[in-house]
């Protein structure tokens, strides 16, 4: 039983990092109050030393996720994409109690936003190495147990999967980042102040770690710690990220990390292990999947974060009830209608001159990731009119994914609803775009992935022979199965925190300058009368009646600057070999 709350206590660790102080990558503590000859010893050792990696695990929590692309327009308008963000002076590192210094993603507990998604900054995304110099400690000294190499090799699995993952994070934030595979002293200075390696060297040696993790990882674990699915879940959304960033970007040598993610899926697929959460009930079962108490049983979770009262809770159910959060217009209008048309195409779509209107003859999911009319906010408060000029939602299209109607879940830190960290929907979606992009992806490809999503919600079936494009398709160049798995994804994925890395890998950035993306639904006058005057008296319109959520601004404009983060001033200032990324 000394492991049954493994990732519970795993994750309760950040909670222990709530005053740390910030110092530059050089001036970091050292980890010499773990004693290599002492501590090493036995597996127990090695576990208690991996089990600080854990909450760098990222969460989909939905709070406020997916603020900095097009899918939603929060009313804080996001920073960077506003193009107010700044350079910042330092990295931040946080301190665990034995002086190792671990990267923590901050939503792994609280109510903060998804690192490296829904803020700027987040796990792996400042420039602070202390997770990876923490992994490269233990590689170092983990050979001191008497143990089998066996049962060595699944804690040096997980080690290199929390670094690979690591290094991935940092080349999506900074793209050529110095990559640093062992443990430096205070008196390896040449290592430490070296340059970046280019981005393809850094991802090639990710791959390498990310396969040792998939040869040498369990394939059941103890409750809470990663396997061989975990890490195979992981290769799959790296070389998705990887390939298509790759092609899209015209760096060269593709295919091979195309290949890797569509590989790394099928295992999964093959493995039996894993389906898609179905109780027959279409209009109900996608949101229901979101607001579960134990994901232990359920066959789409991969692996979850786990929360249970009086031992690890979380406020995000409350914090989805007042985040002031909105999906876009341009979101909405990319949800298909019933007949699977686009809203261009579709003779069953009826507007948006009213929102129920607009919410009819949609695509399932639609009503469950939105309110509409009937949806119990708290305890038999139902929707009757969109919460618009509250602090429930910015747009008029309020989030629901995670949200319930339970008193006890919103009673403030006590939801114990549990989170996904990888879900097979994810590597159906994977494996469709990455045999979409080898010119591989047949019917029976099809039948295997998006028609399995499309299924769970009585959706029509994507049929190669039948796809016509969109004539208001945000990728008007690609071709139509591309953008058609492209929008699937979007809408099986919404609120989960992947737009921004999607639009980054696929080079689409300018998608963020489509007006859509900052307004929200239609507020017409006859609309504006059923709400009390005072509620809506400050709401501004554009010339068609949409809200706009930004008065000042009618659009954002993308600047491919922001494909990556810059390197804090203070970095730069110490290592002459470190150059500015473009246009910072």
């Amino acid at each position: 039983m000394k492991n049954k709350f493994t990732l519970y206590i795993a994750l309760a660790a950040t909670l222990a990092v709530a005053s740390c102080k910030r110092e530059s990558f050089l001036d970091r503590q050292p980890l010499s109050s773990i004693v290599p000859q002492k501590f090493f010893k036995n597996e127990t050792d090695l576990q208690l030393y991996c089990n600080q990696y854990y909450p760098a695990l990222t969460i989909q929590n939905f709070q406020r996720l997916d603020d900095n692309s097009d899918d939603k327009a929060n009313a804080s308008i996001n920073s960077l994409l506003a193009g107010t963000y700044t350079v910042p002076g330092q990295a931040l590192h946080n301190y665990t109690s034995d002086g190792t210094t671990v990267d923590f993603n901050s939503n792994a507990v609280s109510n903060n936003s998804n690192g490296g998604t829904g803020n700027v900054n987040g796990s792996g995304t400042e420039w602070d190495f202390s997770l990876i110099r923490a992994c490269n400690f233990f590689l170092e000294n983990y050979n001191r147990a008497d143990l089998a190499a066996a049962t060595k090799n699944i804690y040096v699995g997980e080690t290199l999967f929390f670094r690979a993952n690591d290094f991935w994070k940092k080349v999506k934030a900074f793209g050529d980042v110095p990559y640093i595979n062992r443990y430096l002293v205070d008196t390896s200075k040449s290592a430490l102040y070296g340059a970046r390696m280019p981005h393809k060297q850094v991802m090639d040696s990710v791959l390498k770690d990310l396969n040792f993790a998939v040869a040498n990882l369990p394939v059941t674990a103890t409750d809470g710690r990663l396997n061989k699915y975990a890490a195979l879940a992981l290769k799959a959304r790296v070389c998705l990220w990887e390939g298509t960033y790759r092609k899209y970007s015209g760096v060269g040598d593709a295919t091979s990390y195309l290949q890797a993610a569509s590989d790394a899926a099928e295992q999964l697929m093959s493995s039996n292990q894993f389906g898609l959460y179905t109780t027959g009930n279409p209009q109900s079962d996608y949101y229901n999947l979101f607001i579960q108490t134990d994901l232990t049983g359920n066959k789409e979770s991969i692996l979850a974060a786990k929360y249970k009262l009086n031992i690890l809770t979380n406020d995000v159910d409350r914090q989805l009830g007042q985040s002031s959060d909105g999906y876009s217009k341009d979101f909405v209008n990319s949800i298909l209608c019933s007949d699977g048309l686009p809203i261009s195409r579709s003779p069953l779509y009826k507007g948006d001159n009213t929102p129920d209107d607009e919410a009819t003859n949609r695509d399932p999911r639609y009503k469950q990731q939105i309110a509409t009319r009937g949806f119990d906010f708290l305890a038999g408060d139902l929707i009757t009119l969109p919460r618009i000029g509250t602090t429930v939602t910015s747009t008029g299209y309020q989030p629901i994914k995670g949200r319930s109607n339970s008193l006890a879940a919103w009673n403030a830190n006590q939801s114990e609803y549990d989170f996904f960290i990888f879900r097979y929907a994810e590597i159906l979606l994977i494996e469709a775009e990455a045999r979409a992009e080898l010119g591989t992806c047949t019917q029976d490809v099809l039948d295997k992935t998006i028609n399995l999503l499309r299924d769970r919600v009585t959706m029509p079936h994507m049929t190669l022979a039948t796809l016509v494009k969109d004539p208001q398709s945000d990728f008007p160049s690609l071709p139509v199965l591309i953008d058609e798995i492209r929008r699937e994804r979007r809408v099986e994925l919404g609120s989960e925190g992947f737009r921004l890395d999607d639009i980054k890998r696929w080079r689409a950035g300018t998608l963020i300058n489509n007006p859509a993306t900052i307004l929200g639904m239609k507020l017409t006058p006859a609309l504006r009368a059923q709400y009390p005057a005072n509620q809506v008296s400050s709401i501004v319109v554009d010339a068609n009646n949409y809200i706009r959520i930004y008065p000042n601004i009618t659009a954002r404009n993308w600047n491919d600057k922001f494909y990556l983060l810059p390197i804090p001033t203070q970095e730069l200032s110490l290592n002459s070999n470190l150059k500015q990324n473009p246009g910072w």
